[in-house]
C-alpha cells in the first residue's frame, strides 16, 4: 500500500524534557543499497531503418554508444501511436485498458478511448517516488486530456500529478521546435530565447535535464533518480537549423526504394536482423520514387535531409545528458533504456508537406501548391525553419521502417510497432554485440524495473485499488541472452488496424485506412471490422511478415482471431476502430471547451487551442475595446502558429485579418481606413457561407458600429490549426501566423486592449 505510512517518533515524550527520552526516528530503507538510477530516452515517430546504429543512414552516435556498451533488443514493440505507447510504457498496462486507444486530443466517450489514465493504474514513477526515488520528466508528455492543458489546470493528470516531482516540456503531441508552448511543473513558461538567438527545443530539454541532474547531485547525492527524457523529434513539424540538414545534402538523391535496399543489406551485415529475413514489398498505394515527377524530387529530397538532420541533432542532445551522467559519477550504476521510437516512422506527411496538419484536417492539396508556397517564402532553404511546419513524404517513413511493412498508425504490421531498444547498465549488464531477440513490449518496462528493485506491484496507491499489470518482466533477459520471454500474448489496435501476437505467431488485419493516403478511403462510412481480411504470419520463421499463411492454415488463423476477440474484450478495445470516431466520422465532436462565450482582458496569453474559442471553424463574433495611440500597430489577437492559424492585427493604422490555411492558402482582409487615437470598439464577425466542415467563411470587420472591411475565406480548417500552439491577446508569442509581421514578432500591440469578448453565434 502506497504511500508508506509516516515513520513514528522513536522518542518518548514526558511532561518535561528531563522526563522524556529522545531517540531520532529512522525511516526504513525501502530500496536496495545498490538501486540504480534510471534514464529512459524516448525518440518520437522514428523507425528502425533510420539510425546508422542498425544499418540506417542517420548518424546516431549516442544510440550506438549505449548499444556498444550494453545490449540491444531487436523485437521490442510499441503500440503504433504516441499517447498509447507512452501510457503503456509508463504504467505497464495495455493502452485501451487505461483509456488510451487514441491520442489524447482525439479521445471520445468509450472507455478504451477516453484519453485519461485512471488513478487505478498508477505510473511507475508514482511507485518509485514513494519507494524513495527522485523523479523528473522532460519533453513530450501527451498523456493529459486536451481540455486540462490550460494554465488553470486541473493538474492531477499533468506529469507532476502522476508521480514526476519535476517536469519541463510540452503537454501536447507535438510542438514547434522554435516557439513551443512550454510548461515547467504546472506553470506556463516561454522559451528562454528566440530562434534568432539560437533556440531549439531539443537543446533546451537537454539543458534543463542537465541543470536538474546537477541540482540533484548537489542536494540529494545519495538518492536514486528516475529521469524520463522524451524529445519531440522526429514528430512533425521537422524543424532543424540549416547546417544540420546540410550535412545530409545529396545523401538521399536516389529515393526511398533504393534507401530501403541499402539499409536492409547493412542491417544484415550488422547482425541486427537475421540472415534469412526478407525485405518486404512496397504497398501498391504508396508511390515509388520513380513515380515522383523530376521537378518535385528536390522538394522531396530536402524534406528527408531536414528530417535526418533533426534526428541526428536529437541524438546529440541525448548524448549531452548521458555525458553529464558520466561527469557527475553516475554512469556505472545508471540503467539507461534508449528507445528509438514510440512507434514506426510517421507517414502523416503523406505526399510531403510544408505544413503537416494540413493532412490531419483532410484538406486536399497538390505538391505544386506546397512548392509554390515554399518558393514564396524563400525556396528549399525555408524547410526546417520557423516559417514552415514541414514533414517528409510517407515514402521516407516507409524507408525509415525498413525492413518491415507499414509505418506509424499501422498496428497490424511490424513497421508500425517494432522499434529498437538499447540498454546500458555497466554495474550489472555485460555488453553483448548479439541482439536479444525475445519478444518484448512497452508494457514490460515498468514490471522489469519493479523486478530489478525487488519491489512488488502495489495493491493500493493513494487510497485507490490498483489494476493488474499487463506487462511481464524481462529482467532475466538482461543477464541471460538465452532466457525465455515471458510475454507470450499481446494484442495491437489503432483505429481499426489490429493484430494479435501469441508464442511466435501473429495474425494481422490492416484496417480501413492507409495513413499515408490523403483523404478518406472509399466506403469508410460503411466500414465494419467484420469484412476485414486477416493475414497470418509465423514470426519465428518469418522475421518481416513476408509470407501470409492464412490460406494454408485457416484453423490456426481462426484460433488467433478468437484470441484477439478475447484480448479485445478484456482490455476495452471494443468497438473496433473506436479511435476513428472523432477524426473520421465526427470531427465536430473533437474535445473542446464547453463554453460558448468568453470574456478576456488584454493580457491573456498562451491559451492552448484545444480550450480556446474555435475562431477558425465556428461562427463567432469577437468584440474588442481598445484605446488607440498615435501610429498604432501590433497584434490584437492570434490563434495558431506559422503552420496554420488566424490573426487580427493593426499595420500602419489599418486593421488586417489573415486566415493562414496551413501556408498553402492565405486570405487577407484589410481595411482601407485607419484607426484614429482614442477609445474604439472593434468587431470581427465570422459566419459560414456554407455550413459544412471545411466550408468557406465570411468575415466582416467593424469599428464603432461601421463596417470597415469584409471578405471570404475560401476553405476553413475543419479540425484545428495546431496541436500545441495557442491563442494570444495583444501579441503573437507562438509560431508567427502572418508573414507580414514575421520580422517584428511577437509584434505587441502598441495601444491598450481593455476587453475581448468572444461569443459563438450559431
Amino acid at each position: 500500500m502506497l504511500p508508506f505510512p509516516p515513520t513514528p517518533s522513536a522518542s518518548v515524550a514526558g511532561r518535561t524534557m528531563q522526563e522524556s527520552v529522545y531517540h531520532q526516528r529512522e525511516t526504513p530503507a525501502r530500496l536496495p543499497a545498490d538501486a540504480p538510477n534510471i534514464l529512459i530516452i524516448l525518440i518520437d515517430d522514428a523507425g528502425p531503418g533510420l539510425p546508422d546504429t542498425f544499418g540506417g543512414e542517420v548518424r546516431t552516435d549516442t544510440l550506438s554508444r549505449v548499444l556498444s556498451e550494453g545490449i540491444g533488443f531487436n523485437r521490442f514493440h510499441t503500440t503504433a501511436m504516441c499517447s498509447p505507447t507512452r501510457a503503456s510504457l509508463l504504467s505497464g498496462r495495455n493502452h485501451h485498458r487505461i483509456g488510451n486507444g487514441q491520442i489524447a486530443e482525439l479521445a471520445n466517450d468509450w472507455d478504451g478511448y477516453a484519453g485519461e489514465i485512471p488513478k487505478s493504474s498508477a505510473l511507475g514513477a508514482e511507485v518509485l517516488k514513494d519507494y524513495g526515488y527522485s523523479t523528473a520528466a522532460f519533453g513530450k508528455w501527451h498523456n493529459t486530456p486536451a481540455v486540462e492543458t490550460g494554465v488553470s489546470g486541473p493538474f492531477h493528470n499533468w506529469p507532476t500529478g502522476n508521480g514526476f516531482e519535476y517536469f519541463y516540456g510540452f503537454l501536447a503531441g507535438e510542438a514547434s521546435q522554435y516557439e513551443p508552448n512550454l510548461v515547467r511543473n504546472t506553470t506556463s513558461v516561454l522559451p528562454p530565447k528566440t530562434a534568432e538567438e539560437g533556440y531549439h527545443l531539443s537543446e533546451d530539454l537537454a539543458d534543463d535535464a542537465i541543470h536538474w541532474l546537477r541540482n540533484h547531485k548537489a542536494l540529494e547525492p545519495d538518492k536514486p533518480f528516475m529521469m524520463y527524457w522524451a524529445t519531440g523529434c522526429l514528430h512533425g513539424p521537422h524543424h532543424i537549423m540549416k547546417e544540420w540538414a546540410d550535412k545530409y545534402a545529396g545523401r538521399f538523391d536516389e529515393g526511398w526504394d533504393a534507401y530501403r535496399e541499402r539499409v536492409f543489406a547493412r542491417a544484415k551485415e550488422t547482425g541486427w536482423i537475421p540472415d534469412d529475413a526478407e525485405l518486404t514489398a512496397r504497398d501498391e498505394r504508396l508511390a515509388a520514387w520513380d513515380d515522383i515527377p523530376e521537378d518535385e524530387k528536390p522538394f522531396q529530397r530536402r524534406l528527408m535531409e531536414v528530417a535526418a538532420g533533426f534526428a541526428e541533432h536529437a541524438d546529440v542532445q541525448a548524448g549531452r545528458v548521458v555525458d553529464e551522467l558520466e561527469s557527475l559519477g553516475y554512469g556505472e550504476n545508471t540503467l539507461i533504456l534508449y528507445i528509438w521510437g514510440d512507434n514506426g516512422s510517421s507517414g502523416e506527411g503523406q505526399n510531403g508537406t510544408i505544413s503537416e496538419l494540413l493532412a490531419q484536417n483532410g484538406i486536399p492539396s497538390t505538391i505544386p501548391q506546397h512548392i509554390e508556397a515554399m518558393n514564396d517564402m524563400g525556396g528549399l532553404d525555408v524547410l526546417g525553419t520557423p516559417k514552415a511546419d514541414n514533414q517528409y513524404h510517407a515514402g521516407w517513413a516507409w524507408a525509415g521502417s525498413t525492413p518491415y511493412k507499414g509505418m506509424k498508425l499501422v498496428a497490424s504490421h511490424l513497421g508500425g510497432t517494432r522499434n529498437p531498444m538499447a540498454i546500458r547498465w555497466p554495474a550489472k549488464v555485460t555488453p553483448d554485440a548479439a541482439p536479444r531477440a525475445q519478444f518484448v513490449h512497452c508494457t514490460d518496462i515498468v514490471p522489469t524495473l519493479y523486478d530489478l528493485l525487488g519491489i512488488s506491484h502495489p495493491r493500493v496507491v493513494n487510497g485507490i485499488p490498483q489494476d493488474p499489470i499487463d506487462g511481464t518482466s524481462f529482467a532475466a533477459i538482461l543477464q541471460d541472452a538465452d532466457a525465455k520471454s515471458e510475454h507470450l500474448t499481446q494484442y495491437f489496435e489503432i483505429m481499426g488496424s489490429r493484430a494479435i501476437y501469441h508464442d511466435g505467431w501473429m495474425a494481422s488485419a490492416f484496417g480501413p485506412r492507409a495513413p499515408w493516403v490523403p483523404g478518406l478511403p472509399p466506403g469508410i462510412a460503411e466500414w465494419t471490422p467484420d469484412h476485414d481480411t486477416w493475414e497470418l504470419y509465423h514470426l519465428d520463421e518469418d522475421w518481416t511478415q513476408a509470407h501470409d499463411l492464412a490460406e494454408e492454415q485457416p484453423e490456426k488463423l481462426a484460433q488467433m482471431k478468437e484470441l484477439f476477440a478475447m484480448e479485445a474484450a478484456k482490455n476495452s478495445v471494443y468497438p473496433i476502430g473506436g479511435g476513428l470516431w472523432v477524426p473520421v466520422y465526427h470531427p465536430e465532436l473533437r474535445i473542446s471547451t464547453p463554453y460558448r462565450e468568453w470574456n478576456f482582458t488584454g493580457d491573456i496569453i498562451r491559451m492552448p487551442e484545444f480550450i480556446a474559442p474555435a475562431l477558425g471553424n465556428r461562427a463567432n463574433t469577437v468584440t474588442l475595446t481598445a484605446t488607440i495611440g498615435d501610429s498604432p500597430e501590433g497584434v490584437l489577437y492570434a490563434l495558431g502558429g506559422a503552420g496554420g492559424g488566424l490573426t487580427c492585427f493593426v499595420d500602419g493604422g489599418r486593421i488586417v485579418y489573415e486566415y493562414n490555411l496551413f501556408i498553402v492558402q492565405r486570405t487577407q482582409i484589410r481595411s482601407e481606413r485607419t484607426l484614429t487615437p482614442g477609445r474604439h470598439t472593434i468587431v470581427v464577425e465570422t459566419s459560414y457561407v456554407e455550413a459544412r466542415p471545411g466550408g468557406p467563411l465570411r468575415v466582416v470587420i467593424s469599428v464603432d458600429g461601421e463596417e470597415w472591411a469584409s471578405g471570404v475565406v475560401p476553405v476553413s480548417a475543419p479540425l484545428l490549426f495546431t496541436a500545441n500552439d495557442c491563442l494570444d491577446v495583444g501579441r503573437c508569442l507562438g509560431g508567427v501566423v502572418s508573414l507580414d509581421y514575421f520580422d517584428r514578432a511577437p509584434f505587441p500591440f502598441t495601444g491598450d486592449i481593455h476587453t475581448m469578448n468572444v461569443i459563438y453565434t450559431a
